[in-house]
């Protein structure tokens, strides 16, 4: 027999949700294969069998909470599922062989039979007790999405495609005046993100500064460079990497926006690796940009994009998103005009940029129709000061507002 235990994960992190068992009592696994997806404070796992065999037991259900180390599988090592059972004659097992090679394999599969899907996809198929194998994509590539699923809630369900598990939300239940509510549990990650936004607001003086960025010259710049940028990099030129250069250079002169409070010290970071929040299915999460000093424009956009798309398809490591030394958040992308972002774990300045809008400003004497931008920098009062504060956020509105000196910078 071997045990299938929970392995070490991070030292941040000593326990976990079961989001979803790949393997049932009595398949057969192979050494390496996936057997359990863990959802973890930051990011989902995928556990394997460390010994070839069939799963005997499962000791955790799906939503069970699981520590490290806890046995969550029993597997008997080196025996066989029915479906490894003794191959038949050679006279009989050359046509189903020849059979089986000209069965074309499911686009929705992967290598190891398991719907492709997005883990919010997951999440709303186990709370409405869907089979994902049932489901049928729309993305040509055979990947289940969460529109997906809900598309086929309307569909009857046929008796193969029934659900086989009880849905984690509570049927929609009435109040005490008679009005309709359902009951969902939050994920797991959810209720790390809610724990640790309360934690510090409670823990630091936070505080906000505004500002406003007239957009104009790095539209412009963007625009006659866009085009080269792409055809000499492979890499689109976002605004992303201005900001990411500006913050660096706002960080060398203001150093206190780079450090931490460690008691009664500070830590003065003498590195520049930048946090960039990416909107995910499951919530907002915050991969880092290594030594963004030492990076060029195309780099630091390579390297964005690259978190990006390993956040679109859950495929963070617990490296990626730690470590951080300052963050970046641009609620713009959604349509935010303005908002006061919230300090990233125990870093002491978050730069939040906003949607850009056309507004009437004074350009000297004159009223113009510029493209601006507002910006806002929450910081700890405990070490920054509100000088050091606004003088650091002008730094980055100026270098924005005149690309040229960003280059220079950079």
């Amino acid at each position: 027999m071997a045990e299938i235990r929970v392995p070490e994960l991070a030292e941040s992190i000593t326990e976990g949700t079961i989001a979803q068992w790949l393997k049932q009592p009595g398949d057969y696994v192979e050494k390496g294969e996936y057997i359990v997806e863990l959802e973890t404070d930051k990011v989902n796992v995928e556990i394997i069998s460390e010994e070839a065999g069939t799963i005997k037991e499962l000791q955790a259900a799906e939503g069970d909470t699981v520590k490290v180390g806890q046995v969550i599988a029993i597997v008997e090592a080196g025996a066989t599922s029915a479906t490894q059972a003794p191959a038949a004659p050679a006279s009989e097992a050359a046509p189903k062989a020849e059979e089986k090679e000209v069965q074309p394999e499911p686009a929705k599969e992967d290598p190891n039979n398991r719907t492709v899907a997005s883990p919010a996809a997951r999440k709303l198929a186990r709370e409405k007790g869907i089979d994902l194998s049932a489901v049928k994509p729309a993305d040509p590539l055979g990947r289940v999405r969460v529109q997906d699923v809900e598309t086929h809630q309307d569909v009857p369900s046929s008796p193969a495609a029934a659900p086989q598990k009880t849905p984690v939300a509570a049927p929609a239940k009435k109040q005490d005046d008679g009005k309709p509510v359902e009951r969902e549990r939050m994920s797991r990650r959810r209720q790390t993100i809610a724990k640790r936004l309360v934690e510090v607001q409670q823990t630091a003086a936070m505080l906000t500064t505004f500002n406003e960025i007239d957009m104009t010259n790095i539209m412009d710049l963007r625009k006659r460079k866009k085009d080269k940028f792409f055809d000499d990099h492979d890499v689109r030129l976002g605004f992303m990497s201005f900001f990411t250069k500006a913050v660096v250079a706002g960080l060398k002169k203001y150093q206190y926006v780079n450090a931490e409070i460690d008691g009664d010290e500070v830590l003065l970071k003498k590195f520049y690796d930048i946090g960039v929040a990416v909107s995910t299915d499951d919530g907002l999460v915050v991969p880092v940009v290594r030594d963004c000093d030492r990076k060029n424009f195309s780099e630091i956009e390579g390297s964005i994009m690259e978190m990006a798309l390993k956040a679109r398809d859950n495929k963070l490591a617990l490296a990626d998103l730690q470590g951080g030394t300052f963050t970046i958040t641009n609620g713009g992308v959604f349509g935010s005009l303005l908002s006061t972002p919230i300090l990233n774990g125990s870093q002491v300045g978050i730069l939040g940029m906003h949607t850009i809008q056309k507004r009437p400003v004074a350009i000297g004497d004159s009223i113009e129709i510029r493209p601006m931008m507002y910006v806002a920098l929450s910081y700890d009062h405990r070490i920054i000061d509100g000088k050091e504060a606004v003088s650091f956020l002008k730094m980055v509105k100026e270098l924005i507002e005149n690309p040229e000196d960003l280059l220079l910078e950079g």
